[in-house]
C-alpha cells in the first residue's frame, strides 16, 4: 500500500490510466496537469474560457490515445507527449480565432489580404517549448511549496514564506514573528533544503 502523502510514480499513474473507468486515477491526472495545461494555454495567448477549453479538450485526447501509448523513457517522455498533444489542442483555438478574424482595413500601400495576414501571429509557433518547460518548474515549485507548508511547523513556515519567498528584509522578518537574524537564516537553510528534496521528488515523479 502506498504510504500517506507519498506521489505515485509517473509510470504507475499512466499504468492505472489505461483503465477508462478508473474514475480516481482521472480525477488524479486532472489535478495534478490541468494548472500546468491552463499556464501554457494563457500564456500562448487564448483567454479564460478558451485556456479551459484546452483543458478539457487535452484530457479527452489523453484518454483517447491512452490505450496506445507505451511508457518508455528511452523512446520519448510522457511530459513531451503531453506538451504535443497541448499544442495541438491550444493550436486548434487559435487557428478558429484566426478563421474568425475579419478583414481589417487596409493602410495605404496595403491590400487586405496582406494588412490580414501580417497582423496575426503564426499559429504554429504559438506555444514555444521554453513556454512549456517553464509552466512545468513553475507547477513542480508550487507543488514542492505546498508539500512543505505541510511538512513543517507553520511558524517556521511563515518565516520561510517571507524570508525567501516573499523577498522581506531579514530585520523585518525577525521584528514581525520575533525571531532573531540567525534564526531567520538557520529557518531558510533548513527549509531550502527541504524544499531542493521535494522538487527533485516531484521532477520525477510529475
Amino acid at each position: 500500500m502506498q504510504a500517506e502523502g507519498a506521489l505515485p510514480t509517473r509510470r504507475s499513474l499512466v499504468a492505472r490510466l489505461k483503465r477508462w473507468d478508473d474514475r480516481e486515477s482521472w480525477q488524479e491526472f486532472f489535478e495534478r496537469y490541468w494548472k500546468l495545461i491552463y499556464g501554457v494555454a494563457i500564456r500562448s495567448g487564448l483567454n479564460d474560457s478558451e485556456a479551459q477549453d484546452v483543458v478539457q479538450e487535452t484530457v479527452a485526447s489523453v484518454a483517447r490515445q491512452m490505450p496506445n501509448f507505451r511508457y518508455d523513457p528511452a523512446v520519448g517522455s510522457f511530459k513531451s507527449w503531453l506538451l504535443l498533444i497541448t499544442r495541438r489542442r491550444i493550436l486548434d483555438h487559435l487557428r478558429k480565432r484566426y478563421r474568425r478574424i475579419r478583414v481589417i482595413e487596409p493602410r495605404l500601400g496595403e491590400t487586405p489580404r496582406t494588412a490580414r495576414m501580417e497582423r496575426v501571429p503564426d499559429p504554429a509557433s504559438a506555444v514555444p517549448d521554453q513556454i512549456w518547460e517553464e509552466e512545468w518548474q513553475r507547477q513542480v515549485l508550487a507543488k514542492a511549496i505546498a508539500e512543505l507548508k505541510r511538512q513543517v511547523d507553520a511558524k517556521q513556515f511563515q518565516v520561510f514564506d517571507c524570508y525567501v519567498l516573499k523577498e522581506w528584509p531579514v530585520k523585518d522578518v525577525a521584528t514581525t514573528f520575533g525571531v532573531t537574524a540567525n534564526q531567520v537564516y538557520l529557518i531558510k537553510h533548513r527549509l531550502s533544503a527541504l524544499l531542493a528534496g521535494h522538487v527533485k521528488k516531484l521532477g520525477d515523479t510529475m
